[in-house]
């Protein structure tokens, strides 16, 4: 399959927005990243419409069609009927006049080619009397049928859609004509690839829009009544079965639109429970006028434009042989094998589905049960991490684990001071037997408040403050601080009464050290002076002594 749908992998954000909306699954999620497998995508385009970071882009065929354009050969435009709702009540002469100045030969309305695709299913009813019909009209129809409900292709209709069958006439009046349909669908570029030489080139609206724009090309809304059309209802849920005659005896007609509606049938289509119908099916809510190029939706006001624009005659246009616009479908193999009941419970197992309780089935991962889930990851399209409650329970337990093992005490209050969680440590610190004691109770039970008073009005956290808890006889260093964001007060709180202990104890060594050394030092200064004394008193006597003979040797 083409690449018509690309990921940009900068804007994905890993929201699982895309997957929950995909109806087939079609989306591998790898290193945080969404990745599009073409082999099982529908082209669809509902993760286009639904991505919040316009991850998903389609791929331009612009300027391919100017190419085109500057072949020499002259290129029409086959526009789909739903033109007139997204151009705000343009008329396809408005439509013709601005398309024109890009470079086109001509603009012609692919209710052409929905007029001759409708007149073949009621020849398909009338004559051949197949017992089901489904419209093919919708190529994502075609390959949801063809991937993945393969015994219903005897059923699809072997009919070129309209764009095809429309582009085929105009390279019928003009030979080496080029042709580029544009409508609101992504899967038509794949279309247009997959069955060469009936469409050259596909833009979507969007790309017509910016392409104008570019030019500085107004398109008028003017709206015309020139020539009517029950065909230009195609673009609506029901519009082909409006077309149809609706005349095969004993037949029951049918619209279906949006792709999970389309599965249900097609499932009851295979348990056998249908017969002689024929089933419109649209892939997009509310059909074309619904799709994913579409500039802006609006389904009531879309309907009626489309209504008041319509009419109740055919386009005058000669119908081809069946064989001139049969078409055949083939089955698509999605290459997908399917893992084994061990493998699937291992992986259950790893995503912490023990029992089947534990199968929440919350489809926040975007698949819709847990069992769906573990075959997309033996399949390579899923991670374990995108359980999200897996990693909530992860997370708390891994949390639990450390708030309930670490030696402080932590207490979590809210803005009423009502405690919302206690570890055990603080349980111990505060005397308590249950946590159950004090949640959703107010804090002073068990301690002040002053200090988360004063945090929660100023919004200043209080670290390591060191106080005595009198009523429980512990010391305790204490952290106070509050998120503003969950509006939450967390308190961690350290014992340290053996500290203080131990810091007590040697305050009083140090006191009885202090007092022993002045009582020494006081002993030593009498013992000095009353030495100093005695010295003083025998230095005298010696001097005196000394002096005297002295003397007495001088008068001699």
């Amino acid at each position: 399959m083409s690449d018509c749908l690309t990921l940009k992998k900068s804007n994905c954000k890993n929201c699982y927005k895309c997957i929950r909306h995909c109806p087939v699954k079609s989306i591998r999620f790898s290193a945080n990243q969404a990745h599009i497998i073409s082999d099982e995508c529908i082209l669809c385009g509902h993760c286009l419409v639904v991505c919040p970071q316009n991850a998903k882009e389609i791929n331009s065929e612009r300027e391919k069609a100017k190419v085109l354009i500057q072949s020499g050969d002259p290129v029409y435009v086959s526009l789909a009927p739903s033109f007139i709702a997204n151009y705000g009540g343009a008329g396809i002469e408005a439509m013709r006049t601005a398309i024109k100045k890009l470079g086109f030969k001509d603009v012609e309305e692919t209710a052409i080619g929905a007029t001759i695709v409708k007149r073949e299913y009621d020849r398909l009813l009338n004559e051949e009397k197949r017992d089901i019909v489904i419209s093919s009209c919708c190529h994502s129809v075609n390959l949801l049928i063809q991937k993945y409900f393969p015994s219903s292709l005897k059923y699809l209709a072997d009919v070129l859609s309209p764009m095809q069958a429309h582009c085929t006439e105009l390279k019928k009046k003009a030979p080496n004509a080029k042709t580029v349909f544009i409508g609101p669908c992504v899967s038509k570029k794949d279309e247009a690839q997959k069955y060469e030489d009936l469409v050259d080139a596909v833009l979507t609206f969007e790309e017509l829009s910016q392409w104008l724009k570019d030019e500085h090309i107004e398109v008028e809304a003017v709206s015309d009544k020139s020539e009517e059309s029950r065909a230009r209802f195609f673009p609506t849920t029901g519009g082909v079965l409006k077309t149809m005659a609706q005349n095969a005896e004993g037949y029951s007609y049918i619209a279906l639109d949006g792709v999970d509606n389309c599965i249900a049938a097609l499932k009851d289509i295979e348990s056998g429970k249908i017969h002689k119908c024929f089933i419109e099916m649209s892939a997009c809510v509310g059909s074309c006028i619904g799709g994913p190029a579409m500039e802006a939706r609006s389904p009531i006001k879309d309907y009626t434009v489309i209504s008041e624009y319509a009419g109740k005659k055919d386009f005058d246009v000669a119908q081809p042989a069946a064989q001139d616009i049969r078409k055949l479908f083939g089955v698509i193999d999605r290459h997908v094998v399917a893992p084994t009941e061990t493998e699937i419970s291992s992986v259950l197992r790893q995503m912490g589905k023990n029992r089947r309780e534990d199968e929440l089935n919350c489809g926040s991962c975007g698949y819709n049960t847990c069992r769906e889930k573990a075959i997309a990851i033996l399949q390579g399209k899923a991670e374990i991490s995108m359980c999200l409650p897996f990693l909530k329970d992860k997370a708390e337990s891994f949390s639990d684990s450390i708030v309930n093992n670490t030696p402080n005490g932590i207490i979590v209050l809210n803005d009423k001071l009502e405690v919302q969680q206690i570890n055990r440590a603080a349980m111990q610190i505060t005397n308590l037997r249950s946590e159950m004691d004090i949640l959703g109770e107010q804090v002073v039970r068990i301690l002040n408040p002053q200090v988360f008073m004063q945090v929660l009005q100023s919004g200043r956290s209080v670290h390591n403050q060191r106080v005595y808890l009198i009523e429980y006889k512990r010391y305790v260093e204490q952290t106070v601080v509050y998120d503003a964001a969950s509006k939450l007060i967390i308190c961690i709180m350290r014992d340290v009464t053996e500290e203080e202990k131990v810091r007590g104890e040697k305050e009083e060594i140090n006191r009885r050290t202090v007092e022993t050394a002045d009582k020494v030092v006081d002993k030593q200064m009498r013992i000095v002076q009353e030495i100093a004394s005695l010295l003083g008193e025998t230095a005298a006597e010696t001097k005196i002594a000394l002096t005297k003979l002295k003397d007495s040797i001088q008068n001699e």
